[in-house]
């Protein structure tokens, strides 16, 4: 039994209010249950939609964060994959009911029952999830894996939400050599997409509103790069792309224009998560090329295991800035002001 209880993370006690950093528990130890000193977590958009309310209500106060890594202080019995002193990493799920069809098939991410978040929701026991903005993190097993030894824990953080949010939807659609797969949004999410489509074995063009990425997109292994303004570009494109996976979606998205660039049989992923509903999609369009519109969550605990591998196989990492775990607000405010490029990580060693 651990009787480690208690953390310190920065929380938010409403919406529009500043993070503070305040005393909490951490959920009833239990035997399936990992313990870490949290020494990473990187900022994600999702932590700002959740700070705002914007996906709808959050349970205040409120410790985001679920790209969380650090060393392992505490195991349960029960648990095999990890022991103490084990660097170990978390995502944006920690938990499932691990009993239905899909829990029990692979895919505990679309738990039928219900999958648990890693903040703003509740363990099964009723105590709340607190995410990685924090001193400390407790949860399931089957959600905490073993970073790779040859990957930092700084480097390994952002993996456990963008990596593998961009990484299992290009798996699941089979991208490789003599694929072509373009990434809409050059920023946290796309910046990956670019390097795993690359790894895969495609070719990968960046597709973006602006110029301002350019250098940018070459520098992460991109072949060409469009502005989807300029209309010859996008028609020395048009018909040619297997994939495109949209990272970035803002208002009056022209999904006609993006839909022309795609073959017969492609694959159009969306990951990018607005807080409004989708409209304007022509329906005519998406049939006559027989475009398959694919949704994604996050990733299983398998595709997370199979991308740590793989990026330690590729060398496929992140771009980083960091800031102390003592700066969050501001790294967060950086986050706010479009600052990332491309992931903001949250750093609690002690060098800091």
């Amino acid at each position: 039994m651990c009787t480690d209880n208690s953390f310190h993370g920065w929380a938010a006690s409403d919406k529009g209010q500043p993070l503070e950093w305040r005393e909490f528990q951490l959920k009833q130890f239990e035997d399936d249950d990992v313990q870490m000193d949290v020494t990473h977590c990187g900022i994600c958009g999702s932590d700002i939609h959740t700070l705002d309310s914007g996906w709808g209500p959050t349970e205040y106060p409120c410790v985001v964060g679920h790209e969380i890594v650090g060393v392992v202080t505490h195991v349960g019995k029960n648990v095999k994959n990890l022991k103490v002193g084990d660097r170990a990493g978390v995502g944006a799920q920690c938990g499932s009911c691990l009993e239905c069809d899909n829990c029990k098939s692979g895919s505990e991410n679309l738990c039928e029952r219900r999958a648990i978040l890693t903040y703003n929701d509740r363990w099964q026991n009723g105590d709340k999830t607190f995410g990685g903005y924090a001193t400390k993190w407790r949860g399931h097993q089957r959600f905490s894996f073993k970073v790779p030894d040859n990957m930092t824990n700084e480097i390994a953080a952002t993996f456990f939400c963008a990596g593998v949010t961009t990484y299992a939807p290009l798996k699941r659609a089979n991208v490789k050599k003599g694929d072509k797969v373009g990434v809409i949004g050059i920023g946290g999410l796309g910046h990956f997409a670019v390097q795993w489509a690359k790894a895969m074995g495609a070719e990968c063009v960046a597709l973006s509103s602006s110029d301002r990425k350019r250098k940018d997109a070459a520098a992460l292994g991109c072949d060409d790069y469009v502005v989807s303004s300029d209309v010859d570009a996008m028609k020395k494109h048009a018909g040619t792309f297997t994939h495109i996976i949209c990272t970035s979606f803002g208002t009056n998205f022209d999904w006609a224009l993006h839909f022309s660039l795609m073959k017969h049989n492609s694959h159009f992923i969306m990951v990018a998560l607005p807080e409004e509903p989708l409209s304007g999609i022509p329906a005519v369009l998406l049939a006559f090329r027989q475009i398959n519109l694919i949704g994604s969550f996050i990733g299983s605990p398998n595709d997370i295991e199979d991308m740590l591998q793989f990026a330690a196989d590729t060398g496929v990492k992140p771009w980083l800035n960091s800031y102390p775990m003592k700066e969050a607000p501001a790294a967060v405010q950086a986050m706010r002001d479009g600052k990332a490029r491309y992931r903001i990580i949250l750093d609690n060693t002690s060098s800091n």
